[in-house]
């Protein structure tokens, strides 16, 4: 008696067509072995694509085949050579490999005699069909992306920052997604300031919650999508940007402008920042013997630099720098806002609230529902196709597993918004009295901030050994600032 191996194979797009479900192929292959009175030693069963052999259960029957050693003759029967494999190169190999083992590969539908030599041509035909219809539905698949972004549509996976969407119609289109496209948005910002690195702004990403690697997040600020264009390929030199459907995070004078900025050779250095952030008092002081403007530098020492605020004439006067730079925090801090001012900062603060983060954050609300509402729409429409056997039971399922994956995604969103709601909300009812002192974050500044405020309040007059400052107030900062304890209206 004949002894066999069955393989039935079915791809992910393939068990939408009739015809190639496992259990059909491996009843046709059972009842072909029970006429022709062949054993069935095992079954494996495939669900992966014959582009290649790196399949698991094939590796699996190889390594079966390989430790039977028998000079018995062995063979393995599938229904028809595209099970076997779609690729006609990788399967002329492996008819080679399995002919050094005495097994052979047969299909029922397909039958090949091997002894008659003429039969190679119609072996050569049954697998260069399976490899010119992959070819022909790649093509066709290219070409569907294709006309889809010309049409400013975003079919292939969502980047970073966009999610996945399928509209009423059956139409796929990508949305934003939250907290990451907030995230992305504040790096393009970053970015055209050119005052940081881009490995600065991605670290400040990444704390933010932004989860990507640096090749990522090189792809990210190069990738046009973002401002509302899609880029569409013709050839390895050609290729045209399409204004997209899709909702763009940023504009498109920012990413051009963030564009010029990342390809030229950038003039920022850690030195740079460091010098600005620990002499930001420069310029600003005078020399007590020369009169003259005070510099900053570093003195190096036996053991580290450290930071002075120094004259460039002759007299050699030089000023320990945090010293001076904690004395003017210190001083700046003592003032606080009037009460007068207060009312004025809560209406602030109130418009600011309602009619910036609470109006988009209720516009992204009501988007959201809104996809919400069209998820459920599309799943009740494809429940009643499928009750009426319209919709196979496959394409069902399908539909009804990216809509949950959908709903997911949408109701965190959701979730996420109403948090930063309500967060808004509570620091509301006690962002007022948090303008009272108002230069308490001082130090967590960045030093052109430091500086802004430093020029709109200067030091005045200085003691250089006591540390004692007068500040410079104006006439209309003095209506607004106080020092603690005055009850000045």
């Amino acid at each position: 008696m004949k002894t066999t191996y069955l393989y039935v194979r079915v791809s992910t797009d393939e068990q939408k067509r009739k015809g190639y479900s496992l259990p059909e192929q491996e009843d046709r292959l059972l009842k072909y072995c029970r006429d022709n009175n062949i054993e069935v030693k095992d079954i494996y069963r495939e669900d992966f694509s014959a582009k290649n052999f790196n399949r698991p259960e094939w590796k699996k029957l190889m390594g079966v085949i390989k430790s039977n050693s028998s000079k018995n003759d062995k063979s393995i029967l599938f229904i028809k050579w595209d099970r076997f494999s779609r690729n006609i190169e990788y399967a002329y190999e492996m008819i080679g490999i399995l002919r050094k083992y005495r097994t052979t590969a047969m299909a029922i539908d397909q039958p090949i005699d091997f002894s008659v030599p003429e039969s190679t041509v119609m072996l050569a035909v049954y697998l260069s069909i399976p490899e010119a219809e992959n070819n022909r539905r790649a093509l066709n698949t290219v070409n569907g992306i294709r006309r889809a972004k010309l049409m400013g549509r975003y079919p292939n996976k969502a980047p970073l920052g966009f999610i996945n969407m399928t509209t009423v119609d059956g139409k796929k289109i990508i949305a934003l997604k939250q907290p990451e496209a907030g995230i992305i948005r504040r790096v393009f910002y970053l970015l055209a300031k050119n005052t940081y690195t881009i490995g600065e702004i991605r670290k400040i990403a990444n704390e933010k919650g932004l989860s990507c690697s640096r090749s990522h997040f090189f792809r990210i600020i190069h990738n046009p999508i973002y401002c509302g264009l899609i880029p569409i390929k013709f050839n390895s030199k050609e290729q045209e940007m399409v204004k997209g459907i899709h909702e763009p995070l940023i504009s498109e004078s920012l990413f051009y402008k963030v564009q010029d900025i990342i390809t030229t050779k950038r003039k920022i250095t850690a030195k740079k920042d460091l010098l600005k952030d620990t002499f930001f008092l420069r310029g600003f002081l005078v020399c007590p013997v020369c009169a003259r403007k005070l510099s900053g530098s570093f003195s190096k020492g036996s053991t580290k630099r450290y930071p002075y605020y120094h004259c460039v004439g002759r007299c050699k006067t030089r000023i320990n720098a945090p010293f001076l730079n904690d004395c003017y925090q210190r001083k700046l801090q003592q003032l606080v806002i009037s009460n007068g001012a207060i009312e004025l900062f809560k209406c602030i603060l109130e418009d600011c609230n309602t009619n910036t983060h609470k109006t988009e954050y209720f516009q992204n609300r009501s988007q959201t529902i809104r996809k919400l509402n069209e998820q459920e729409l599309i799943l009740s429409k494809a429940r009643r196709l499928f009750v009426s056997d319209i919709l196979k039971p496959d394409d069902y399922g399908e539909l009804k597993r990216e809509c949950h994956v959908n709903f997911k995604h949408l109701k965190r969103e959701l979730r996420n918004i109403n948090i930063k709601l309500k967060d808004i909300e509570e620091k509301y009812q006690t962002g007022v009295r948090s303008f009272v002192d108002i230069f308490q974050g001082f130090s967590s500044l960045d030093p052109t901030d430091k500086r802004y405020l430093v020029n709109l309040i200067p030091p005045h007059r200085v003691d250089f050994k006591t540390g004692d400052i007068i500040l410079d107030l104006d006439s209309p900062l003095s209506k607004i600032l106080l020092k603690k304890g005055q009850s000045k209206k």
